[in-house]
């Protein structure tokens, strides 16, 4: 399903209060995503693997680039880029079609600000 709105999970650990912030990745509640990311010390970028799912997220106007530039730009220093859909990889879960997007969303990220090698 799409999300809409921002959903929060709170839990504590013996050294840290958490609360994860679910915020939408659709185009059309962007506004909504920027409340979502303008709260939080790190956040988690889901990049989907399938063949022209990628190519669109990362290209010129694309969500993938969109919500990594808004969430360095909004002070949020800390970043884990998660990669999904690899069972949609040809073949599935391709070691290759991974690296190939280690490198393209590692070399973008370098451009806005962050570490590749910290992320």
């Amino acid at each position: 399903g799409i999300t809409i709105d921002i959903a929060l999970w709170k839990f504590e650990t013996s050294k840290y209060y958490v609360t994860i912030i679910d915020a939408p990745g659709h185009r059309d509640f962007i506004k909504n995503m920027i409340t979502g990311t303008s709260q939080a010390d790190c956040a988690v970028l889901i990049v989907a693997a399938g063949t022209g799912e990628f190519e669109a997220g990362i290209s010129k106007n694309g969500q993938t680039r969109e919500h990594a530039l808004l969430a360095f730009t909004l002070g949020v220093k800390q970043l884990i880029v998660g990669v999904n859909k690899m069972d949609s990889t040809e073949p599935p879960y391709s070691e290759t079609r991974f690296e190939e997007i280690k490198k393209e969303v590692s070399s973008y990220i370098k451009k806005i600000g962050y570490n590749p090698a910290a992320v």
